[in-house]
C-alpha cells in the first residue's frame, strides 16, 4: 500500500537532517528508505508532546537515528530496547545471520557495539538511552504508566515475542500517541504473521485510529479513552 501521511494536517513532517539520512543508509539494517521516512514523520509528530519515544529492536541503529534526531529536535529522546544477542531469523544458520556481528569471546551474536558506533558518527549519543536486555523484563520494571509519546515494535517476530511486546509496552503508550509495527505482512507469503497479528488486534481494540501506511510499517494513534479510535478494522487474511 502506499504511503498515506501522518501529519494533523494532512501533510507529512520534514525529511530528516542530510547526515542522518547518511548515517542511515549507512547502518546495518533491515528496514528500506521509504519505511525510514515514514518512521520519522511519525517521530517528528509524537515527539511534539513532549514524551520520550520508545523503541523495540534497535539492531545497530538504522531506525534509532532517525528516531533520535525526530527527539533531538523536540527536546525529548527515545528509548531503544534491545538483548542485542539478535532476533531469531538472525542466528547461525538462518537467513539473516551475519557472522561479523559475532562476539569472538562468547560466541553469540552482539549488536550493542555496532549501535553504538551508529549513534556515534550520527552525533546523537547524548539522546538516547540505549535499555540493554529483554523486552518484557524492561517493561515489567517500567510499568504500565502511560508515559511514550511513540511505541514502535520491531523486536523479536514470533508469536511469542510479537505479543509479548504489544503486552508489556502498549499499555505505556500516552493518549495521542502513535503506535507503529514494522514488518506487517496481510500476506504469509510475504513475510511473517506475528507482527501482522499484533497489528490487527490493535484495530480491534477500539482505542486507535489509522494514520499512516509506508510499506510494511503502519501507524496507528491512539485516542483519548476506550473505543476513541479505530472506525474499520481490516479485513483478515485468509
Amino acid at each position: 500500500m502506499a504511503y498515506a501521511t501522518v501529519g494533523t494536517r494532512g501533510t507529512a513532517p520534514g525529511a530528516p537532517p542530510p547526515e542522518v539520512l547518511r548515517s542511515f543508509r549507512a547502518a546495518r539494517g533491515f528496514m528500506p528508505e521509504d519505511e525510514g521516512l515514514a518512521l520519522y514523520a511519525a517521530a517528528a509528530e509524537a515527539a511534539a508532546l513532549g514524551l520520550p519515544l520508545l523503541e523495540i529492536g534497535s539492531y545497530c541503529g538504522r531506525s534509532t537515528v532517525l528516531l533520535a534526531a525526530a527527539a533531538r529536535a523536540a527536546g525529548t529522546v527515545v528509548v531503544t530496547v534491545d538483548h542485542h544477542r539478535g532476533s531469531e531469523e538472525q542466528q547461525p544458520g538462518w537467513e539473516y545471520h551475519d557472522e561479523e556481528l559475532v562476539d569472538p569471546t562468547v560466541g553469540r551474536m552482539d549488536t550493542l557495539p555496532f549501535l553504538r558506533a551508529t549513534l556515534h558518527e550520527a552525533g546523537l549519543e547524548d539522546h538516547v538511552v540505549a535499555v540493554v536486555g529483554r523486552s518484557p523484563v524492561a517493561a515489567g520494571v517500567l510499568g504500565p504508566a502511560p508515559r511514550f509519546g511513540l511505541v514502535f515494535v520491531d523486536g523479536g517476530h514470533t508469536d511469542e515475542h510479537a505479543t509479548a511486546d504489544y503486552e508489556g509496552w502498549v499499555p505505556q503508550l500516552a493518549p495521542g500517541g502513535l503506535l507503529v509495527v514494522h514488518d506487517v505482512f496481510e500476506d504469509p507469503a510475504d513475510g511473517g504473521q506475528a507482527p501482522y497479528r499484533i497489528w490487527r488486534r490493535a484495530c480491534a481494540s477500539g482505542d486507535f485510529s489509522q494514520a499512516g501506511t509506508s510499506g510494511s510499517l503502519r501507524v496507528l494513534r491512539r485516542g483519548n479513552g476506550r473505543n476513541g479510535g479505530i472506525t474499520t478494522v481490516p479485513p483478515a487474511q485468509q
